[in-house]
């Protein structure tokens, strides 16, 4: 891992109308648009969604992690995550992120595989950096 603090580039271009088109470097650009709930056309990435998607992808890179430095054997992770958005004290923000995972690890420990995939989701920067509750499901096959 490099020495912090690390630097995240993102950058746009917009219209008065249509798709706002992010790009970051070395990365192939991304159109996005307002989600249905705002009146947006389905079809397209959101900041919404990809602030949920960045917490199921964070949840998961952090499992690999930790059951790497645990010596878990695992086949496949799946996981959902539904973020809620909500009016609070006049101002619209995130309140809960739940993730529902399901890990099939043959012959490991279901005690150990749900407490890993629990330190997964406290050890996930992406979820440390928001202020909203946290809830985590877990299915072990």
């Amino acid at each position: 891992m490099h020495p912090y603090p690390h630097v995240y580039k993102v950058g746009l271009s917009a219209a008065a109308e249509g798709e706002v088109t992010l790009t970051s470097p070395g990365l192939p650009d991304l159109a996005s648009m307002p989600p249905p709930e705002f009146d947006g056309p389905p079809g397209y990435w959101s900041p919404e969604t990809l602030l949920a998607a960045a917490v199921a992808d964070c949840f998961v890179l952090s499992f690999r992690a930790v059951a790497r430095a645990s010596k878990l054997e695992w086949q496949s992770l799946s996981a959902e995550v539904e973020g809620t958005l909500e009016r609070v004290d006049g101002v619209t923000r995130f309140t809960r992120f739940h993730t529902r995972a399901r890990l099939v690890a043959p012959g490991a420990d279901p005690a150990r595989a749900k407490m890993l995939l629990e330190k997964a989701e406290k050890v996930c920067l992406i979820s440390n950096s928001l202020n909203a509750e946290r809830h985590l499901e877990c299915e072990i096959a």
